[in-house]
C-alpha cells in the first residue's frame, strides 16, 4: 500500500484529503501544518509520496516548494505531490526543472475530484510525472513573436499538451480517442518539430518539453 504524508496549514482541507486518499486505498502516516512539522514527518515515516502545499505558513508564499526541494536533497526519489491554489507556471517549471522523476504538481481545484488526486498519486508514486493541464494550457498558450509550436497541427498541439502532463503514448491515445500507431506519429512530428530529442522514458519528455515551455 502505497504511504503518503500530507501537508496543508488548512486543516478541513486537509482532514478531507486525507479521507479521500484513504478511501481511495492509500495509506495516510501523517499530516502536517507546516514545513517544519512536514520534514520531521519526512524523516521519520519515509513516506512513498509526500503531498504538499505550496503556500504554508510563515509567509505563504514559497514555503512548500522550498520543502519539497529539502525532501529531495534528505530522501533522493522521494516522490512529491504539490498542491497549488492558483496555476503558477513558474513553480510547476521549477519543482521538475532538475529532475521530474516522481514529481508532480497539481490544482486544488482538481484535487476534489478523488479520481483525479488518486491518479496523480499513483503516477507519481511509479516514477512519472503530473503536470496539471491548467499549467499545459496556460504554458502552450503565451503569446510569442515567433515558435515552432505554430508549425504543430490541432492534434499535434493537444499531443504536446498531453505529454507536458506527464501522459505516456497510450494515455493519449486513450484520452483522444485514437489509435496508438496515430499518436506516436504525432508525437514524432512534435518532437521534430520542437527541435527535441526523442527518449523513451516519460518523464525526460516532460522534461523536455517544459524546458522548451518554460515562461519568461
Amino acid at each position: 500500500m502505497t504511504r503518503i504524508v500530507l501537508a496543508d496549514d488548512a486543516i478541513l482541507l486537509r482532514e478531507a484529503l486525507a479521507a479521500g486518499l484513504r478511501a481511495a486505498g492509500f495509506e495516510v502516516v501523517g499530516q502536517a501544518g507546516d514545513v517544519e512539522g512536514l520534514l520531521r514527518l519526512v524523516d521519520a515515516q519515509v513516506p512513498d509520496v509526500a503531498v504538499v502545499d505550496v503556500r504554508m505558513p510563515p509567509t505563504h508564499t514559497t514555503e512548500g516548494l522550498e520543502a519539497a526541494h529539502e525532501i529531495r536533497r534528505r530522501h533522493p526519489g522521494m516522490a512529491i505531490l504539490v498542491l497549488s491554489q492558483y496555476v503558477e507556471t513558474r513553480y510547476a517549471v521549477e519543482l521538475i526543472r532538475d529532475d521530474p522523476a516522481g514529481i508532480g504538481y497539481l490544482l486544488k481545484d482538481r484535487v476534489t475530484r478523488l479520481e483525479d488526486l488518486a491518479d496523480a498519486v499513483r503516477r507519481v508514486a511509479r516514477g512519472g510525472s503530473v503536470i496539471d493541464p491548467e499549467v499545459v494550457a496556460r504554458l502552450l498558450g503565451r503569446p510569442r513573436r515567433h515558435s515552432p509550436l505554430d508549425e504543430l497541427t490541432p492534434r499535434e498541439r493537444e499531443s504536446l499538451g498531453l505529454m507536458a502532463e506527464g501522459r505516456s503514448n497510450q494515455g493519449i491515445a486513450d484520452r483522444l480517442v485514437l489509435e496508438l500507431k496515430t499518436v506516436e506519429g504525432h508525437v514524432r512530428q512534435v518532437f521534430s518539430k520542437l527541435d527535441l530529442e526523442l527518449s523513451g522514458e516519460d518523464h525526460r519528455r516532460v522534461l523536455a518539453v517544459l524546458r522548451y515551455l518554460k515562461p519568461d
